[in-house]
């Protein structure tokens, strides 16, 4: 489980040094200010370490994380022509300085690059293992459509995508789970399932299909994107990918969903919290934080209430991001796009009354 990330010089942060709560972790920010860089940064060395960790049985070495660190960031992030592109920008050289430490002893892992780096990086301190649960990046679009054949052209030919489109298809393409923990899995999955109307199928035509419980079988590019985005996460859950401790990382999962939606996939994310995997979600929807604060206040996740934090993301004067944190929503300030979000609601309330009154 993810304890902390520090970060220095790296990309639009100065430096930050975050602590995560087991549970819930909301990252709050205008577009623009690194709310994705903050999910893609430890997903991309969590995922390394999985890869690796699958490959062997030998104990991390420093020149093969060296390598397959460089290796998976260019892949995640896909800077042009060198690594030191992510390197905050200065004038003169400039030195990026990441630690990302875990619940588990001796997991700490530590390295720098700088910003002349071309595929080069230098750790400083070295893992006691690997890390052995895949954690699960989801983008802001849906992937079920693209899956179709999208890792062996991924792996054959070059796309203009980043790694984690390839790392979530390989999971959606995992067989779902069997045996002992189904009934935990299908407690999370049947009131996504009754809101989808339907099961989510994985065809020996390696297309995915909506099979509804009323009979007939919907092809996935003519179900709606929101509830394709739904049904990833119920493919997830199903696979086994997003229980048991696991990680989620879920880049602005409002993005293309109504309201209504956006209460389902709040008590979805609740949802996995409680089955223990710990979530990273990154968002400027002022209706989704709120959904989440209505939901937290439920019985059925006060579990969840006492793990969770709040990171509010806002650009200072010279373009460098501040990073402030909090327990609660209310104490993470500042929250720029929410001031914005309630002064145009105040803005719209008055409006209404003026002419209510004329």
């Amino acid at each position: 489980m993810l304890g902390s990330l520090r970060i220095k010089n790296f990309t639009a942060f100065k430096a930050a040094d975050l602590t995560f709560a087991t549970g819930l972790n909301v990252i709050v920010g205008a577009n623009g200010t690194g709310k994705s860089h903050l999910l893609k940064l430890p997903y991309a060395l969590m995922a390394m370490s999985v890869e690796e960790g699958k490959k062997r049985s030998d104990p991390p070495t420093k020149t093969l994380l060296q390598n397959r660190i460089a290796e998976k960031i260019a892949g995640v992030f896909r800077p042009e022509e060198r690594l030191g592109h992510l390197v905050h920008r200065q004038r003169g050289r400039n030195k990026c300085e990441v630690t990302m430490g875990f619940a588990q002893p001796g997991a700490c892992l530590a390295f720098q690059f700088s910003s002349l780096a071309r595929s080069e990086v230098v750790v400083t301190n070295v893992p006691s293992g690997w890390q052995d649960k895949p954690p699960v990046f989801l983008p802001t679009r849906e992937l079920l459509t693209f899956y179709p054949g999208f890792v062996s052209l991924y792996e054959t030919r070059y796309l203009e995508f980043d790694e984690t489109w390839r790392d979530t298809c390989l999971l959606l393409g995992a067989p779902a789970l069997r045996g002992p923990r189904e009934r935990a899995i299908a407690c999370l999955i049947e009131p996504l399932e009754q809101q989808l109307g339907g099961k989510i199928v994985l065809d020996s035509n390696g297309r995915f299909y909506l099979q509804r419980f009323n009979g007939g079988k919907m092809e996935m590019p003519l179900v709606a994107e929101g509830w394709r985005k739904l049904a990833m996460l119920v493919r997830l859950i199903a696979t086994g990918s997003l229980l048991d401790k696991g990680c989620l990382f879920w880049d602005e999962p409002e993005a293309n969903l109504n309201p209504r939606l956006i209460r389902e996939i709040a008590r979805a994310i609740l949802g996995v919290c409680t089955a223990g995997v710990q979530v990273f979600v990154a968002t400027h929807s002022l209706f989704l934080l709120r959904e989440l604060e209505i939901l937290l206040k439920q019985d059925e996740f006060a579990a969840v209430k006492k793990k969770k934090k709040y990171f509010a993301l806002r650009p200072g004067d010279d373009g460098v991001v501040d990073v402030s944190q909090a327990d609660d929503i209310g104490d993470a300030d500042p929250l720029l796009l929410l001031d914005e979000d309630l002064e145009q609601s105040d803005r719209f309330v008055d409006q209404f009354m003026s002419r209510e009154e004329s």
